[in-house]
């Protein structure tokens, strides 16, 4: 059992076998909410730190990270304590920072256009190790003088499918929304999911305030199968259909992610037959152009052309937008990074 994956009780269990009074315990509980390590809970004893330290921890550190000289985006590399390597990206925005964190080492989903998903899935996250990405944020990126946090904004957008890690990823919502933990609202959180259909009830009852994010990238089955093999499991139908119960229980909108991909969903009439799909669904349609991954041998487009498909949709009322371009110049996609710098390792 690692620290960062106890329950309170597990937790008020291990110290409490220490010796120390209950708020000793306390303090020790409101540190692990918050991701830190017990060498850096300062106001405990030396020797109860000491102890602290002999059982495993179950965080990450960072092994790389590179900082865009446009925008400032940081991508990070994290090493997990079984070696494996897993990626997130802070984002600066002006209404704060936004974290995008993985929740697989790698991913088994085999969309198309992903580099994550090229050497399929390693092992799903724990919670424990999901807070501690936020927690080594933190620490490289202090808060700016004034305000209580860096991280503001959390997307679960990284590698993996959060879906598929579904009892680790609502654990580690309700622990990061916790007051004790880092205290993020709900509605500052988004998740997404390519689509896995009966999870997406579940999260209606389990996590009602995050935004839904749905990859969609297609409006007809046949090309939604070629880019996503989900698909094939979870039609477009019952995608949208789910997508509805999401909003119609929650009140709030589902975002729809759509990468534009050259000669395969980029037209105008593309944007005709998924406005025809999406007309009448409290939702918003975020439009990625396509960043390349040389190993699947898809083309995208310009932002130039983005902005012209998002004004099809427009024109036929459907909320829509360009996804802002940040952090290209640093491998910001998913998987690029790890991928790059285990191809280093193998040589």
């Amino acid at each position: 059992m690692y620290w960062m994956d106890m329950t309170e009780q597990e937790i008020a269990d291990a110290v409490g076998a220490f010796g120390v009074p209950k708020f000793r315990i306390k303090q020790v509980v409101e540190w692990l909410r918050k991701g830190v390590r017990p060498k850096d809970m300062t106001n405990l004893p030396k020797d109860l730190r000491a102890k602290l330290e002999t059982i495993p921890f179950g965080g990450a550190t960072i092994y790389d990270k590179r900082v865009s000289p446009k925008d400032g985006t940081i991508k990070y590399l994290f090493e997990l304590e079984d070696g494996n390597l897993v990626e997130g990206v802070l984002m600066r925005y002006s209404y704060g920072n936004t974290v995008c964190l993985s929740t697989q080492v790698g991913c088994n989903m085999g969309c198309r256009f992903c580099a994550s998903t090229l050497e399929g899935c390693v092992r799903s996250l724990r919670p424990g190790e999901m807070l501690s990405f936020l927690a080594e944020i933190e620490r490289d990126e202090p808060p700016a003088e004034g305000k209580p946090r860096t991280v503001t904004n959390i997307v679960l957008m990284g590698s993996g499918e959060p879906l598929d890690n579904y009892d680790n990823v609502v654990t580690f919502l309700r622990r990061v929304t916790s007051e004790q933990g880092p205290n993020i609202s709900a509605r500052n959180i988004s998740l997404s999911t390519c689509g896995i259909v009966p999870k997406i009830y579940r999260l209606i009852e389990d996590a009602p305030h995050v935004t839904l994010s749905i990859s969609l990238h297609a409006h007809s089955n046949e090309v939604r199968s070629e880019l996503m093999p989900i698909n094939k499991a979870y039609p477009i139908e019952q995608v949208l259909e789910a997508a509805k119960a999401y909003a119609d229980k929650t009140g709030r909108r589902v975002v729809f992610e759509y990468a534009l991909i050259g000669g395969k969903n980029d037209s105008e009439a593309d944007a005709d037959a998924l406005a025809a799909r999406l007309r009448g669904l409290l939702c918003h349609v975020n439009l990625i152009p396509l960043n390349p991954v040389k190993e699947r041998g898809l083309d995208g487009v310009t932002r130039a052309y983005a902005h012209r498909f998002c004004e099809w949709l427009e024109a036929r009322h459907i909320s829509a937008t360009v996804r802002r371009e940040m952090g290209a110049d640093i491998e910001g996609a998913c998987g690029q990074l790890r991928r790059r710098v285990l191809n280093e390792i193998r040589g």
